[in-house]
């Protein structure tokens, strides 16, 4: 559930003109593994068309040979129903096709109106730029998606609505026609969602092609018009949004139905693993409860209300100011570390996996052994046969899917580097499991999968404490649910038999009128 009620008035019809793009029997194989099998995909000029499927079906390849990174083994790009092919980037852009990817490509030291116009020709004479031509000609851009930011401002120090805005603001600068969206609002608040949900309505009612990839299939339902569904390197199909549901685009999908995403509860016992009484942090005010053996315990809350500021307390990845955390009985100390904490079998599975969980450039063995030192050693010497084994085991019982143990983490899918950062938590045998949305930016396929490792763990003893966003994931994979307002702690339901409303309300603080309702 989002806090947009309702589905705004979309385009009326597909424009009866050529396609602004299509790609028309794409194939392509990469060491002789078909990743596209004669992928087709059409998108009119003002329409916001959705690019959906499971990690790994072959949306980010199409993507890549639509751009110019790669060129297709077979098949044919047309552009306003001309055939084209593109050598590199530039000349993808040069005919006016763009794609923004989640990790947004903004220069955080040079100032906003250098972004805008980055890589393009730049306003000056003999090699001077004009710094007011360039200030003018990057506000020009920012106009037209209704952006009031300060032009000499670093990009480093916007917010992330705004560095997407520059985003944009650079594309439009290019004279983009075909704008395609990576996962652009995952890292966003509600609030912040609505603004850039404007943005592309306006630039589709300028003609702009916009292709919207996304996790979030509510945001599909509200904001596009079509959909395309791709599963194993294919094309499924093509449909009106408003003829589907969000149901049946996740069988599509996945090939199962949606009520199959989440296994059975009933793992919970009566056995207090963890305990934290009166914790206080920077946000986070006199909060109090338990976790139990065999249970997820799920905290929601809206953005700021300290979920995840309570998490890195109880990791000590933050110094609590006051208050204990006891783990099996034994209390530990204020301002632990987090390896003596991993050592008393807390684990923090982070909620930004590239930037804290794990290192791109580094394979999925070594990820896993930089968690593990004392598992992998003896007498100062790292055992490599015991790093390789579990990292096989890691990628065996997480289905991690890679060309090998040593293939490097930032080739892999966003579920895949999730699965490694799982991978290198589960191998020291967590008492207590904590994750930060669990499952932000993977496919639904994926989630599923994610759901029932969290079931299995919770099921071999581990206490899970998993912070969600989402409502549906929140009362579906948890046992307990505990949702917390401006730092505290607003109300404790069970899962089984939660409902959304209730849910909110506590999140907003207003569980005293809706006591008062019913």
């Amino acid at each position: 559930m989002t806090l947009a009620e309702g589905r705004p008035e979309v385009a009326a019809s597909v424009s009866s003109t050529a396609p602004a793009l299509e790609a028309v029997d794409i194939v392509k194989s990469f060491d002789g593994v078909h990743a596209l099998k004669g992928v087709r995909l059409s998108v009119a000029p003002g329409e916001i068309h959705a690019l959906l499927g499971e990690n790994g079906a072959g949306k980010s390849t199409l993507i890549k040979i639509v751009t110019g990174l790669y060129a297709p083994d077979s098949g044919e790009i047309r552009r306003e129903g001309h055939a084209v092919g593109f050598a590199n980037v530039r000349a993808a852009h040069h005919a006016g096709i763009v794609a923004l990817y989640q990790e947004l490509s903004i220069v955080p030291t040079i100032s906003v109106a250098e972004n805008v116009l980055l890589g393009e020709q730049l306003p000056g004479r003999a090699g001077i730029v004009d710094g007011r031509a360039l200030r003018r000609r990057a506000k020009e851009q920012l106009e037209r998606l209704n952006q009031r930011i300060s032009l000499r401002k670093l990009a480093g120090d916007l917010s992330p609505v705004q560095q997407t805005m520059v985003a944009v603001a650079r594309a439009l600068a290019t004279d983009a026609r075909v704008l395609i969206l990576d996962e652009p609002t995952a890292s966003l608040t509600d609030t912040e969602i609505r603004e850039v949900f404007a943005v592309l309505r306006s630039l589709r009612n300028e003609g702009v092609a916009i292709v919207y990839v996304s996790h979030r299939l509510e945001e599909v339902f509200e904001l596009c018009d079509r959909l395309t569904i791709m599963r194993n390197g294919e094309t499924i199909v093509t449909k009106d949004v408003a003829d589907t549901t969000i149901d049946e685009v996740i069988s599509t999908m996945v090939g199962r139905s949606a009520g199959s995403l989440y296994p059975e509860r009933g793992t919970a016992t009566t056995d207090v693993v963890l305990t934290a009484e009166h914790l206080e942090g920077r946000r986070v005010k006199d909060v109090s409860f338990t976790a139990h053996a065999g249970e997820v315990l799920g905290i929601g809350g809206l953005a700021g209300s300290g979920r995840s500021e309570l998490l890195r307390l109880l990791a000590g990845a933050q110094h609590y100011r006051s208050g204990t955390v006891t783990v099996d009985g034994a209390p530990l100390r204020r301002r632990s570390p987090v390896g003596r904490v991993l050592d008393a079998g807390v684990a923090l599975v982070p909620e930004e996996r590239r930037s804290q969980g794990v290192m791109l450039g580094a394979s999925i063995q070594d990820n896993v052994a930089l968690a593990n030192i004392a598992t992998i050693s003896r007498a100062g010497w790292v055992s490599g046969s015991r790093i390789a084994q579990i990292a096989k085991h890691g990628m065996a019982d997480l289905q991690i899917k890679a060309r090998s143990a040593r293939q490097p983490v930032g080739e892999l899918s966003g579920g895949n580097q999730q699965k490694v950062v799982l991978a290198k938590m589960l191998a020291r045998r967590p008492k207590v499991l904590l994750m930060d949305e669990p499952t932000r930016g993977i496919d639904v396929g994926t989630k599923a999968e994610i759901y029932r490792l969290i079931r299995e763990l919770a099921d071999s003893g581990t206490a899970v404490i998993a912070v969600s966003s989402e409502l549906p994931e929140l009362i579906g994979m948890s046992d307990r649910i505990l949702i917390m307002h401006e730092g505290s702690i607003a109300g404790e339901v069970p899962a089984d038999g939660a409902d959304e409303e209730l849910l909110l309300s506590y999140a907003y603080g207003r569980s005293h009128e809706h006591e008062q309702a019913e």
